[in-house]
């Protein structure tokens, strides 16, 4: 359910990304300004993207592949491409695989550094993450409910709460069992707006609880925030209890998703006072 996160090491001033390659002992490949077109839509289910790594300082194997553009030797292999805070640490990550060379300019960065075009396969990096991601870089993302202004894919916003959530949490303990936590149902209006208001409930703004139902019961294991046994006041329940209406099948009938989160609740140990 989480994401493994690397570690590059720290960069230096306007470095958002870095790539490091998916074998232990292959070294580090460099450090990237920029990542155009990773969050941009897939043309095809889990398609490969055009990457163009702004002002980039090539190292190791993807240095090797600069020079042969056009022929087998321009693929670098699979990487983890890591997403940088503004000190150079590594954030979250995303796998990608057959980083491939199909382009080197020399960049308007200076300094040595090129501008790389790539092509990769990466089915993770959704459309409006950046946005996430850079409100945590910047430390805008301060305050409750500023999921709400991405309703054109939540998913995006819970796919950066996910891999974003070791960095985000610093090594943070659960709450204490017996804890009381404040679920704001005014603005679920489907299940992805659910997880990111019982997300932000638990672990405050931009936090990670489950971004399926399967997830969700993880969460509820222990070591996401919250151990159960614990109370959780939903507010606003009947406007979600309208909306949460689709129905999953539940043994020989089906269920509504409303009462079947009150169910997975119930018997994780978790009190629901309806509000």
């Amino acid at each position: 359910m989480g994401t493994v996160r690397r570690t590059s090491g720290r960069g230096t001033e306007g470095q958002k990304y870095a790539l490091t390659p998916d074998e232990d002992d292959a070294g580090f490949w460099g450090f990237a300004q920029e990542a155009e077109g990773l969050f941009t839509p897939l043309q095809e289910e889990e398609g490969a993207r055009r990457v163009r790594l702004v002002g980039c300082s090539p190292q190791g194997g993807l240095m090797e592949s600069l020079g042969h553009v056009g022929s087998r030797r321009a693929v670098a292999g699979n990487a983890w491409l890591e997403v940088l805070d503004a000190d150079g640490a590594a954030m979250g990550a995303y796998f990608v695989n057959d980083v491939t060379v199909v382009d080197v300019l020399p960049s308007a960065q200076g300094g040595g550094l090129v501008d790389l075009t790539v092509t990769l396969w990466c089915d993770q990096a959704r459309p409006g993450a950046d946005r996430v991601w850079n409100l945590i870089r910047a430390g805008g993302l301060n305050r409750t409910g500023m999921w709400h202004e991405l309703a054109a894919d939540r998913r995006a916003w819970l796919s950066v709460a996910l891999w974003s959530r070791t960095y985000q949490s610093q090594g943070k303990a659960d709450a204490p069992a017996g804890h009381v936590f404040t679920l704001d149902g005014r603005q679920i209006v489907d299940m992805d707006s659910f997880y990111c208001a019982i997300g932000e409930a638990v672990n405050g703004p931009g936090g990670y609880f489950g971004w399926n139902l399967d997830a969700l019961d993880d969460c509820l294991s222990g070591g996401w925030g919250a151990t159960p046994p614990f109370t959780l006041h939903w507010e606003s329940s009947a406007e979600a209890r309208l909306r949460l209406v689709e129905r999953r099948p539940t043994g020989v009938d089906e269920t509504a998703v409303f009462d079947l989160l009150l169910q997975i609740f119930e018997e994780r140990g978790v009190r629901v006072v309806l509000r």
